[in-house]
């Protein structure tokens, strides 16, 4: 199968990738970071900067591009840069689509969890739950309905709604590995906010099992089995790592540190994976337990590599 990618080199789409690859599937990567693919991959993809004027002929599409959404204050010159490395990119690809004479025969789409907005309560959240007002889900929503355009050109089409994404390198779970190592680690606020997950080895199989099954389509929620409490996450953590967990980071400081992207940390929602695993798809790591013994002591996704074969 010959499958464009773009975020190819980014958290998760490096050990996506490589999962490809291994198993025989020709790549090319959107991308304008060349030198970084050509060092990441030594030749093994092919690059374009652009598919504006691109005769490229792919199989399927995977959408995964996009700036981090936690690594600044949300200013308005940074929300910005978020739609554009989101929404843009799409807009992109479907023009692209819309020329393009054989036209692939899927588009997964990246999304996030962020589409439900803020859900403190403890009502369990599936691919059928309503969103609420507020900027990450109003950046979602817009980044999928471009998305579901191609559906309109005859592409099945999947948006993935994806949760916090653990491993050792990498991600929310490297920014938190030396305080919780130092032993200054605990829950954010009240610590009773619901904190949906998903190991990165779990996440690669999914895309790849979406990739590969053909009767699945529209929102899927990329998430474990299990969605825990920031402070039941919090105490895991730590018990994996052999610390204790007794510091809080109070919500003042987590507004005064992230500003309106605070609400990300503070409020939570409990997202549970229903379409996925309607459709047969088994996690490796269900459980939260399972997951950071596993990282822990010192395995990835590209380590380990035990990715199914659908």
């Amino acid at each position: 199968m010959h499958i464009l990618i773009t975020g190819g080199t980014g958290f998760i789409g490096v050990p996506l990738v490589e999962a490809l690859l291994a198993r025989g599937d020709q790549i090319t990567l959107l991308s304008r970071k060349f030198s970084k693919a050509k060092s990441l991959f030594n030749g093994r993809v092919s690059l374009i900067g652009s598919v504006s004027n691109s005769a490229i002929q792919v199989d399927a599409v995977i959408n995964l591009a996009g700036e981090g959404i936690m690594d600044r204050r949300w200013t308005d010159q940074r929300k910005k840069k978020l739609r554009d490395s989101r929404i843009g990119v799409t807009e992109d690809i479907l023009n692209w689509l819309q020329k393009t004479r054989q036209k692939p025969k899927a588009l997964i789409s990246g999304s996030a969890i962020g589409f439900y907005g803020n859900h403190p309560e403890p009502t369990e959240l599936d691919e059928t739950a309503s969103p609420r007002d507020c900027f990450s889900s109003k950046l979602c929503q817009e980044w999928e309905a471009v998305a579901y355009d191609a559906a309109d050109l005859g592409l099945r089409v999947c948006t993935v709604r994806t949760g916090v994404v653990l491993a050792r390198h990498g991600g929310a779970l490297q920014r938190m590995w030396f305080p919780f190592f130092m032993g200054l680690g605990g829950p954010i606020g009240s610590g009773k906010q619901w904190f949906s997950w998903i190991h990165l080895d779990d996440m690669v199989n999914l895309l790849i099992y979406l990739l590969d099954h053909q009767d699945i389509s529209g929102p899927v929620n990329a998430t474990a089995l299990v969605p825990v409490t920031n402070a039941e996450f919090s105490r895991q953590f730590a018990k994996a790592l052999q610390r204790p967990a007794f510091f809080t980071m109070p919500e003042f400081v987590v507004n005064a540190l992230f500003g309106e992207a605070s609400e990300l940390l503070l409020e939570g929602q409990r997202v549970v994976p229903k379409k996925i695993v309607s459709h047969g798809f088994r996690f490796q790591f269900p459980k939260l337990e399972q997951a950071l013994s596993n990282i822990v002591n010192g395995q990835t996704c590209q380590k380990s590599s035990k990715l199914y074969s659908y």
